[in-house]
């Protein structure tokens, strides 16, 4: 019996009213807007049935991947013969404190951003225009503008396979440049998050997000599918200023194209597939090599 056949069975005996698509394309679930089937796709509606719908998956042998807002991963064009469960519908925010609020997994970041402005809380301007989810974020110790989640987080709830549910402070998630324990336990599944901010003016806040959003469109390709920043940023210097140094903006593999208007970013300009994107990273890979002795590392998330 195949992997799937026996999850399905023990969905229908544990967990019967969970949300399962069965060949759900992930296209519809990424910026990029690329990727095939995923075998299963689930969508659990609380905590407890992600860590029961993890426990299922991996006794069937469906390899759970845990998905968020899909802004920061490259699915392969043939689809997926694995469960995915996707965060969306674990998004509440809470405020916990004077100062403190707590966000389920799966909350866009923008709208963590927008529930602490009205709460007159300064510290999230800065996550307000990236695109992904607080479980990513946290994964990722996501940042733009000078602000990182490290700068706000107080700790995050965990589960983890052998272990259950730990909540572990900011000390020791091991949060570094695009970088958690979570890079080193792939394992492991961020349930919610806390931050700890500062007691802010509303109007102030909001104009500062509104900047900050303003500063982004007019130096990003907002307007075509993309997982962001395609590179990391390389020690002393800026992956896009290389790329771009090296004469490769427009540079076109399939429909995939290096931005016009920032070359750190790797774009879909329709019907771009998977093996587009990946030739042409390995492109813009050996000619910056070749220009620069630099090594360009891909900052999007490449599942296989």
């Amino acid at each position: 019996m195949r992997w799937y056949e026996l999850f399905d069975k023990e969905i229908a005996e544990l967990l019967p009213h969970a949300a399962i698509s069965a060949e759900e394309p992930l296209w519809r679930h990424t910026s990029f807007r690329i990727g095939g089937p995923a075998r299963r796709m689930a969508f659990p509606a609380a905590a407890g049935e992600l860590t029961a719908l993890e426990e299922i998956g991996r006794r069937c042998g469906g390899e759970p991947l845990v998905l968020g807002n899909g802004t920061n991963v490259l699915f392969p064009d043939e689809g997926l013969d694995r469960l995915v469960i996707n965060t969306r519908d674990l998004c509440a925010l809470e405020r916990t404190g004077e100062t403190e609020l707590t966000a389920e997994a799966g909350a866009t970041l923008a709208r963590l951003a927008v529930f602490a402005q009205q709460s007159d809380l300064t510290g999230l301007e800065f996550a307000h225009g990236i695109p992904g989810s607080v479980g990513g974020a946290v994964c990722m110790n996501a940042g733009a503008y000078g602000g990182e989640m490290k700068d706000v987080l107080t700790g995050a709830t965990l589960w983890f396979p052998e272990e259950g549910v730990r909540f572990l402070p900011v000390e020791e998630l091991d949060l570094g440049y695009r970088h958690s324990l979570l890079s080193d336990r792939p394992d492991a599944v961020v349930l919610s998050a806390s931050f700890r901010l500062t007691a802010g003016d509303g109007a102030a806040v909001k104009a500062k997000m509104e900047e900050l959003m303003g500063r982004r469109k007019a130096s990003q390709p907002l307007e075509y599918p993309s997982a962001g920043s395609t590179f990391k940023r390389p020690v002393g210097y800026f992956a896009g200023a290389l790329i771009e140094q090296a004469g490769l903006k427009g540079l076109t593999v399939g429909g995939a194209q290096v931005s016009r208007k920032h070359a750190g970013f790797v774009i879909n300009t329709g019907g771009a597939t998977c093996a587009d994107v990946l030739e042409l990273i390995a492109q813009v890979q050996q000619a910056v090599w070749e220009k620069n002795g630099v090594h360009l590392e891909p900052e999007v998330r490449i599942i296989k």
